[in-house]
């Protein structure tokens, strides 16, 4: 497996992987699939803003996985924050994969002076939670009820990193 920048020709990967969690899974609360175009924009979005699109490929350039991280929220006082997002093919879960997309966002959030990185996970996902924990992110809060999809509830679990200690902006 060989981690790498994202580029344009990995975007219909990118989408089916994401689709495909819409349709079997509770990574995504949605029932709406996204289109090529989507896609698109939201990866040309991603760079323009400098916010990383990593790919996780084999041996023969397939994506298995990606990840992206951007702003926790809209105001200013969060620029510090990111939330990620982390997707792999449910073929090869279990391999590393996920480890390895979230290391080197870390690595690379760290470059970028994010100060804390986010994950925002359903509660039932106890793998993605043991992967976050593993790579020392904490269980920093947990909204019972706060969606719901394929007929049931949905309960959301927030894990925080604090990259690095830093003194707080004056603005």
């Amino acid at each position: 497996m060989n981690i790498r920048n994202a580029e344009p020709h990995d975007v219909p990967a990118i989408l089916d992987l994401y689709n495909r969690a819409v349709r079997e899974t509770t990574a995504a609360w949605t029932t709406r699939e996204e289109t090529l175009d989507d896609r698109l924009t939201w990866f040309e979005a991603r760079k323009s803003q400098g916010l990383p699109v990593i790919v996780a490929v084999g041996s023969d350039d397939e994506v298995l996985g990606f990840a992206s991280y951007g702003p926790f929220r809209p105001k200013e006082g969060y620029r510090l924050t990111a939330e990620h997002t982390i997707y792999v093919d449910p073929e090869v879960q279990k391999q590393g994969i996920g480890r390895g997309l979230l290391a080197r966002l870390l690595e690379i959030a760290g470059v970028h002076g994010i100060h804390v990185l986010v994950g925002v996970v359903d509660s039932d996902n106890k793998a993605s939670i043991a992967l976050h924990e593993k790579l020392g992110f904490e269980k920093t809060g947990h909204m019972p009820q706060v969606g719901t999809k394929f007929g049931r509830w949905l309960n959301l679990v927030f894990l925080t990193k604090v990259l690095s200690p830093m003194e707080p902006p004056e603005r």
